[in-house]
């Protein structure tokens, strides 16, 4: 098996345009976000060890929240996290795969979690 690091947020809630329904449409609705990246690890990590040798966490925060254009209705959430995806494939090339779980808070009754996961293998 292949060493991998994976760098993850998770947790993190940002509205955004999104839903195909009257009541959705319009108005900015909470999703919740968890981003995980894999990337190719050192051989290994001393103490001292710069951050460009890695990447920086808050990137995946930023595909997330401020990548994403601003005034676009997404209709699926599926298209949300593809465009993260592709953000941060575009933001490093060191970048293998990206996994975005999205769920909805707006419409659960009951505190079930209702969302999707995408899981992109970097194409090249």
């Amino acid at each position: 098996m292949n060493d991998s690091l994976i760098l993850e947020v998770a947790d993190f809630e940002h509205d955004v345009l999104t839903g195909i329904y009257s009541e959705e449409t319009g108005r900015p609705q909470p999703l919740r976000f968890t981003i995980q990246v894999r990337m190719k690890p050192l051989h290994h990590y001393d103490a001292d060890t710069p951050l460009d040798e890695s990447k920086n966490y808050m990137d995946l925060k930023f595909a997330a929240s401020d990548a994403l254009p601003e005034g676009v209705h997404f209709k699926l959430i599926e298209a949300v996290a593809d465009h993260v995806c592709e953000t941060l494939f575009l933001q490093d090339k060191r970048v293998e795969a990206v996994a975005v779980k999205i769920v909805k808070l707006a419409i659960a009754e009951a505190g079930e979690k209702i969302g999707i996961t995408l899981h992109r293998e970097r194409r090249e």
